[in-house]
């Protein structure tokens, strides 16, 4: 239920955003100059804000994710609830993967980090940190005019880089919710259900 509403809540911001921003495109010559000075204020204090939203965002779910792949002991970083399924070390190898493809479409001139093929548990982490960092690296450079452009998605087509950030950061929610399996099964609660 959480994943859904998080989704719905995320395409509701790009969709509000993308009407602001359109409501911002237009002009009217009916304003007056104090009502005009007063609108250049607004855009001049809200300027970064969607940057400033995104990385945060980012940031946010970095810590979430490390306290929740931390929560697994060593000894169970190789749990699966079935065997066609990844283990727990494998499905956090996968999130990070996820982070260097989607985050490298944002800058592809950005230089991915090199996982190697981490088992255990210091090593996934590290990687995983390490992607998260990689993404913090590019969203640090962004900014709202640069998280509007339209760039190239792979598999998602056309998007603007804001869209991008988000459907990473939703991937890496499912991939949450996943593996909360993986940690109830092993008589742990999740970090964030403590």
């Amino acid at each position: 239920m959480y994943l859904v509403f998080r989704t719905l809540f995320v395409a509701s911001l790009l969709t509000a955003v993308s009407f602001g921003l359109a409501a911002c495109s237009g002009t009217d010559n009916s304003v007056t100059p104090v009502e005009e000075s007063s609108a250049e204020e607004s855009a001049a204090m809200e300027e970064g804000a969607l940057a400033a939203v995104v990385l945060k965002d980012w940031e946010d779910l970095k810590t979430a994710m490390m306290e929740f792949g931390d929560a697994m002991p060593a000894e169970n970083f190789d749990y699966k609830p079935k065997e066609e399924l990844r283990n727990f070390g494998e499905q956090l190898m996968h999130v990070a993967s996820a982070h260097l493809f989607y985050m490298g479409n944002l800058d592809t001139d950005a230089a991915r980090p090199d996982f190697g093929e981490p088992v255990e548990k210091a090593d996934v982490l590290q990687a995983l940190s390490d992607s998260f960092d990689f993404g913090i690296e590019i969203l640090s450079g962004q900014t709202d005019a640069s998280l509007r452009e339209m760039v190239d998605g792979g598999y998602l087509g056309e998007s603007n880089r804001a869209r991008i950030a988000y459907m990473a950061m939703i991937h890496t929610r499912q991939e949450y919710g996943v593996m909360t399996v993986y940690l109830r099964l092993n008589d742990i609660v999740p970090p964030a259900s403590r």
